[in-house]
């Protein structure tokens, strides 16, 4: 099937993509890597939508310090997530996501901020941010908005970001000493999507539990975080079968999803050292 657009312009600015934005009256479509949204239109589940290119706004690629913070520009590449040195010295757990989401060609090409603002529920960046305690920042015709990851993302695909407004980046804490960093996910093939996946961070002595494909949204796991701050894998792992919320599909069926994700919280276990 041929995708079906009603028009493609190149914002060469952030306020030029907004004002293409307004001017498309709801039916504007940002297209950054494209990775999703090319995809989406290839199959027909988007049509006649204006295509606004924001893939030369240089001022959205890249990470920076900011005070406490890391800002991480929403157009910087799966690829060069990897590879930054302020990412990884302050944001290892998107370092080490990034190697797991799909392929090399998707890596070269995909972004950061399509990720987030897709909202699939089975990537894992939005878990990380979650994880992470991450903010997203928003930028819109009233001015920039700042929402907490898990507060942005609301369903499946749904998030709180208004159609005319772009997410522009990522901010996340710069990382303490003596943090720790670990994702592991369960998938079929190395590049599928994830049967099941988590995503923590251990700050402080306290732990945020991220889950992905394990329910329609990015989950934090606040029942297996308590009991994970105690030491209690045993019952961090009956309490994340309750907070996780997995479907069954043509992949997998609910039950065994739940069961993949006690497995990866036991394994994440052994890797922070938690008794």
């Amino acid at each position: 099937m041929k995708a079906s657009i009603g028009g493609y312009a190149r914002a060469e600015t952030i306020a030029h993509a907004l004002s293409l934005l307004g001017e498309a009256n709801g039916a504007g479509r940002i297209l950054a890597g494209g990775q999703s949204l090319v995809a989406a239109l290839n199959l027909g589940t988007t049509a006649g939508d204006m295509l606004i290119d924001i893939a030369g706004i240089g001022a959205l690629r890249g990470a920076r310090l900011d005070g406490d913070r890391l800002i991480i520009g929403a157009l910087t590449r799966h690829a060069d997530i990897a590879r930054d040195p302020l990412i990884g010295e302050h944001a290892p757990l998107l370092a080490k996501a990034a190697p797991l989401v799909a392929h090399d060609a998707i890596r070269n090409r995909g972004t950061i901020g399509g990720s987030l603002a897709y909202a699939d529920p089975a990537a894992e960046y939005p878990a990380c941010a979650i994880a992470l305690g991450a903010t997203i920042l928003l930028e819109g015709p009233n001015g920039t908005r700042e929402v907490a990851a898990e507060e942005f993302f609301l369903g499946l695909f749904e998030t709180e970001r208004a159609e005319d407004e772009i997410l522009t980046a990522i901010a996340v804490p710069k990382a303490t000493d003596g943090e720790r960093h670990v994702i592991r996910e369960a998938a079929r093939r190395s590049g599928d999507y994830a049967l099941a996946g988590l995503a923590v961070v251990r700050r402080d002595g306290r732990h945020r539990i991220g889950a992905f494909a394990l329910g329609d949204r990015p989950l934090l796991c606040k029942g297996a975080m308590e009991a994970f701050d105690t030491g209690d894998v045993d019952a961090a792992v009956t309490a994340l079968a309750t907070d996780v919320d997995p479907t069954s599909d043509t992949q997998a069926s609910a039950t065994y999803r739940r069961h993949l994700a006690g497995v990866l919280l036991r394994r994440i276990a052994v890797d922070l050292g938690v008794a």
